[in-house]
């Protein structure tokens, strides 16, 4: 499988340096969902470099300071899955950023612990949420203007 966070496209990029990436997510949970991916090619946590962690770390931090900027979210989940188990679909460690508003969905307690409790991320069966949930070019601007003065 080719990976999709080695070469990823170019309008997906919204932040880059010598260690990490911050993408937006191909299948967004919510609007503004991002990626913050480790540049060199790594599946697993302990695989990286402390400085790659740190980065990655770095890396969230900025995600979530953008996405306040650009798009005002109430809050956050972020998250690591770590391993197909988990529900690694991507072979490239890679941090969710996930901005979350008041009311933008029925059962937000629990957040990110509902993925062991076995239920379907009906995201990805309702094709019309994750086109609905991607950014319009005007907010990638957006990101990548809070980005740059990082």
């Amino acid at each position: 499988m080719k990976c999709p966070f080695c070469k990823p496209e170019s309008k997906a990029i919204l932040y880059e340096d010598s260690l990490i990436r911050i993408l937006t997510d191909s299948y967004p949970a919510s609007r503004g969902h991002l990626l913050v991916v480790s540049k060199r090619h790594v599946e697993n946590w302990r695989d990286l470099k402390e400085e790659e962690k740190l980065a990655l770390i770095k890396g969230m931090e900025l995600a979530m300071e953008a996405l306040k900027e650009a798009l005002n979210p109430d809050g956050f989940n972020v998250g690591i899955n770590l391993g197909k188990a988990a529900g690694q679909t991507v072979p490239h460690l890679h941090v969710h950023v996930i901005p979350r508003w008041e009311g933008d969905c029925n059962h937000p307690r629990g957040g990110v612990r509902k993925a062991v409790l076995d239920l379907e991320d009906e995201n990805l069966s309702m094709k019309g949420r994750w086109v609905r949930n991607r950014l319009s070019e005007g907010e990638v601007k957006a990101l990548k203007r809070s980005l740059s003065f990082f």
